[in-house]
């Protein structure tokens, strides 16, 4: 598995688990909402709603990967799972550990910076 792959798999789910700060952000810059409606509406997304994200984002990351399984790599049946067990575990270690680096520097990084550039956290 390539690096390439791993960010492929990994891109949608972050995108996903990071929408509780990400959406504030995107209504802010399409000017759809004011900041401090967007200061709310952050608040209450990743204070009451964060593990929900986080659960979707978690639940989208196993369906790219069994995606990824399937297509790419043709494992269809539990046979083939258990004849390439070891490939099969890799991939979705590497694939929990892109999706969970992805989803710190995204939210914690990214995302807290393009805030803080719109002024919707200091």
């Amino acid at each position: 598995m390539s690096i390439k792959d791993a960010l492929k798999i990994s891109s949608f789910p972050v995108l996903f688990a990071s929408l509780c700060c990400l959406s504030p952000v995107i209504l802010v810059a399409l000017g759809l909402s004011s900041v401090s409606f967007a200061t709310s509406l952050a608040d209450t997304l990743y204070g009451d709603y964060k593990w929900a994200f986080r659960a979707l984002g978690l639940a989208a990351l196993a369906v790219a990967v069994l995606y990824y399984l399937r297509r790419q790599k043709g494992i269809c049946t539990i046979d083939d799972a258990v004849r390439r067990r070891n490939e099969l575990i890799n991939i979705v270690a590497i694939s929990v550990v892109a999706g969970a680096l992805g989803y710190l520097f995204f939210l914690y990084v990214v995302v807290h910076y393009l805030g803080v550039f719109l002024r919707i956290w200091v």
